[in-house]
């Protein structure tokens, strides 16, 4: 009851102080913007074409396994205790190899991403910001990931007075041992707000 009673003051507070402030807030879906943007396709080709080169080496790497492996099944009766011992150890290093080049390869993969995309992302995050700037916007919200995506740091609410105040105008005079993080709505801070 109290948690649900702070978040709603919390709401109530910042609304007040954003109207109060002349604050003004944005949404965007920053993923549907990502989609729109030309560079997000070549990205794409790029990473498809690393991607298959890796792919074409590993399927490499499995059917030399797996040509050795059948030989091993056919002849290891026929062969002496030391050149089956000498082929097992080869199955199995070739079996490590592939599993190292496939945690390389997932690296890479994540790497070359991080290369391709990260100019898109900082353009599309520029863009934003412009626009934002540009419409007198204090805040604005992506949807895709439910996170603040820009904020004008010269806007400054200074929430836990507001949520004080808007606590005593109430007459909640005990001492509260959780608050809700107003700029965290999905953390809850311990600590003591009111002191009476």
């Amino acid at each position: 009851m109290k948690k649900t009673l702070l978040l709603t003051m919390c709401i109530m507070a910042f609304g007040f102080a954003a109207s109060a402030q002349g604050l003004k807030f944005g949404h965007i879906n920053s993923q549907e913007i990502l989609h729109l943007t030309p560079e997000r396709d070549s990205a794409i080709v790029k990473l498809q074409a690393y991607e298959a080169d890796l792919t074409e080496t590993m399927q490499g790497m499995q059917d030399e396994f797996q040509t050795k492996y059948t030989e091993y099944e056919r002849k290891m009766n026929e062969w002496p205790p030391v050149v089956r011992e000498a082929k097992e150890k080869e199955l199995q290093e070739l079996n490590n190899r592939m599993m190292q080049f496939q945690q390389s390869a997932q690296q890479e993969m994540q790497q070359m991403q991080q290369l391709y995309f990260t100019p898109i992302i900082e353009a599309v995050q520029k863009a934003i910001e412009k626009v934002a700037k540009a419409n007198s916007l204090s805040h604005v919200i992506d949807l895709s990931g439910g996170s603040l995506i820009y904020f004008d740091d010269k806007v400054s609410v200074d929430l836990e007075s507001k949520v004080e105040d808007g606590l005593q105008v109430v007459g909640i005079k005990q001492d509260l041992t959780t608050v809700v993080d107003c700029r965290r709505p999905s953390r809850i801070l311990p600590e003591v707000l009111v002191k009476r």
